[in-house]
């Protein structure tokens, strides 16, 4: 789980550049840094969008229509291509329609965001706290497979939205229950849930590729692979972890990359577990140790 402290919000002008040219009412795709200075959320500002407003919506559209329509454009056609104009065409609006609900594409942005964090199952409540990290870990990583352009956005944001607040608070929970002392439960979260993002986003992006060029996983793998040994300069590399590969274990790449995701995994929680007993022992060792009598202090002799 990974999110921003803060977002730069200070663009410059340049020198001698016309107000006009620069004015977000002149620019629809504008981002809140371009329009407000001071606007760092959706959730935080829910002020009336700066734009003049007709009394009534366009027939059947909503900002949770909206929102899914979002979702499903970014999923299909990623990040780089995603603007407002492309959404309203996907909803048959017009574009100067979604601004009735929004000011940016960024506000969607973060809103689509934040609606993805809802399909994070919750983990069962009464099971250790071993598998709900587990459960919880599996579940995040399955959403940033599904949903790879969730990757830059979760650093971009400060995710505070109620689905990403209920998840966070969720994973506290949970690392609560670990029974670190409280400063270094953080680092824990760090631990396992900066693995779990950069897993899933290389994940989500060597399927996409795959996607991309209508092969499966295993079909792409074998042709890379069989591309790099075909490389002088790079054969003798890849023949050096010939037994590492083999010994890895699985018969296509999905259970290989299961088998090092589980296994990482367990090394995380093995290391939460091992820094407990090493808190537990260093706090037994010191209540065992016998107090050394106070010396008696004698009062000071007169010059």
């Amino acid at each position: 789980m990974v999110s921003a402290s803060d977002r730069v919000t200070n663009p410059g002008k340049a020198a001698g550049t016309p107000p006009e040219a620069t004015s977000p009412e002149k620019d629809p795709e504008a981002t809140p840094a371009e329009k407000s200075p001071a606007r760092t959320s959706v959730w935080l500002d829910r002020r009336t969008p700066s734009r003049p407003r007709r009394t009534e919506s366009p027939t059947g559209l909503d900002l949770n229509r909206i929102t899914e329509a979002s979702v499903r454009l970014l999923d299909a056609e990623g990040l780089a291509k995603f603007s407002m104009r492309r959404l309203a065409a996907e909803l048959d609006v017009t574009a100067m329609s979604l601004y009735w609900y929004v000011d940016t594409k960024d506000d969607l942005l973060e809103l689509a965001l934040d609606s993805v964090y809802a399909e994070i199952a919750p983990p069962r409540e009464d099971a250790d706290w071993r598998e709900r990290l587990r459960e919880l870990a599996r579940s995040y990583r399955e959403l940033l497979v599904r949903h790879i352009w969730t990757s830059p956005l979760a650093g971009t944001f400060l995710n505070i939205g109620p689905n990403s607040v209920l998840f966070s608070s969720t994973v506290m929970d949970v690392i609560r229950s670990t029974g670190l002392p409280l400063e270094r439960q953080t680092g824990a979260l760090a631990a396992v849930f900066q693995f779990v993002y950069g897993f899933g986003t290389v994940e989500g992006h060597f399927k996409a590729r795959c996607d991309a060029t209508g092969l499966t996983q295993d079909a792409y793998h074998r042709h890379a692979m069989g591309t790099i040994r075909a490389q002088p300069h790079l054969r003798a590399i890849v023949e050096s972890s010939d037994d590492l590969m083999a010994a890895r274990g699985g018969d296509t790449v999905e259970e290989m990359r299961e088998r090092d995701f589980v296994f990482a995994l367990d090394l995380l929680v093995a290391g939460i577990e091992t820094m407990c007993e090493r808190t537990d022992s260093a706090t037994t060792t010191a209540a065992q140790q016998p107090r050394q009598p106070r010396q008696p202090q004698h009062p000071r002799q007169p010059q």
